[in-house]
């Protein structure tokens, strides 16, 4: 199967160079010029992957990717940042709301191919889960992407679902950051230890006061999902 890759970019000369050589890798190219369009065609086409660019006119890229996270249709699409900024704090947001990469401009066409392979490797060699996650009032769907605590369905991204399922499928066990890291971005994107504690914060809260400690904290060392 072919896949489709969403590029969307309010700058001509970068969307013709990223359609030439991801084309060229044999991919099914579709561009958008900013974000209003971009949600039509990511709903329209339901592409494999999105190449969004964060300084778009109108909708920028991160209200974009915050529409797509909430819409069935879309919510499990991957994303990799375009941008200009290079800041920490940048990255952090991005890969908070869930982004699955993030990569700075000038664009390395050598790095981004890599990076657009991983998401593809990724979802190839990712086994279906079928059975659910059940811990006391805390159930865990992984086919469908769905947390719920005693019935209520709980709102997460896709990296905070991805962590706690990953952690919730191994309880009692000591995971480390750079585990999780791998295991959740892939070894070939680079991503601030950082990123995981934003993650994890996030989830305590959603998880709240009744729950959160689920998620224990190894000082120095990385996190554990307690069943009791």
């Amino acid at each position: 199967m072919t896949e489709k890759i969403l590029i969307v970019d309010d700058e001509k000369d970068i969307l013709s160079l990223l359609k030439f050589n991801l084309k060229a890798e044999g991919y099914k190219i579709f561009t958008a010029m900013d974000g209003e369009q971009a949600l039509d065609l990511a709903e329209e086409i339901k592409p494999d992957l999105i190449l969004l660019d964060i300084m778009l006119p109108g909708k920028d890229g991160l209200q974009v990717i915050k529409e797509l996270r909430k819409n069935n249709e879309t919510e499990n699409i991957p994303v990799i940042f375009l941008t200009a900024k290079d800041s920490e704090i940048d990255e952090v947001v991005g890969l908070e709301l869930g982004a699955d990469d993030y990569i700075v401009k000038p664009i390395s066409m050598r790095k981004l191919l890599a990076r657009v392979k991983n998401v593809f490797r990724k979802t190839r060699t990712t086994p279906p889960i079928e059975s659910k996650l059940q811990f006391g009032d805390i159930v865990i769907d992984p086919d469908s992407y769905e947390v719920k605590i005693a019935g209520k369905p709980l709102t997460l991204t896709k990296k905070e679902f991805e962590i706690l399922t990953y952690l919730a499928q191994r309880p009692g066990r000591v995971i480390t950051r750079e585990i999780l890291l791998n295991e959740i971005w892939g070894y070939n994107v680079v991503v601030v230890d950082r990123t995981i504690d934003v993650h994890i914060r996030n989830i305590r809260e959603k998880l709240g006061v009744n729950y959160m400690d689920n998620i224990e904290t190894i000082k120095g060392v990385g996190y554990r999902f307690k069943t009791e």
